[in-house]
């Protein structure tokens, strides 16, 4: 079964809390030595997975309008894997706003979004599955109703 929109919300928020905070609170302290500071590194980190979650629920419904135009209703999966581009550009010009003082090193935030990010979609196409088997037969919701 093809994910619903509450399916693909639920999916990202829960991803996003589990594998990608814990891989967050793992590769923070590696991109400390890159920046030096331990609570900007988190600070930075941590907004970054939090607006990422933000934005992704407005992603999904924006997503979910333009699949309406397809004729299977879903994307293919490399298109899901390209908007991490869109989605992490927002994400550094808000987190670029939130730290205006000290932007966080440009290598250090993309390097950290787009690792997370990368794990979060290799666990969606596969491990969840495994994991969660229920959750392809629920249309992709962690928690059914």
């Amino acid at each position: 079964m093809t994910p619903t929109l509450v399916g693909r919300i639920q999916t990202r928020l829960f991803l996003l809390a589990t594998v990608g905070l814990g891989w967050t609170i793992l590769i923070s302290p590696i991109l400390v030595q890159q920046d030096g500071s331990v609570g900007r590194v988190y600070a930075i980190t941590i907004s970054a997975v939090f607006l990422t979650a933000v934005f992704g629920v407005g992603w999904e419904l924006l997503y979910h309008a333009l699949q309406q135009y397809r004729w299977e209703k879903d994307w293919p999966i490399l298109y899901s894997l390209v908007v991490a581009f869109p989605e992490g550009f927002l994400v550094w010009i808000s987190v670029l706003v939130i730290f205006f003082g000290s932007p966080p090193p440009f290598l250090v935030f993309w390097f950290h979004f787009l690792s997370t990010w990368s794990l979060v979609w290799l666990v969606a196409v596969g491990p969840i599955k495994v994991l969660l088997p229920r959750w392809r037969y629920q249309g992709g919701r962690i928690v059914e109703k």
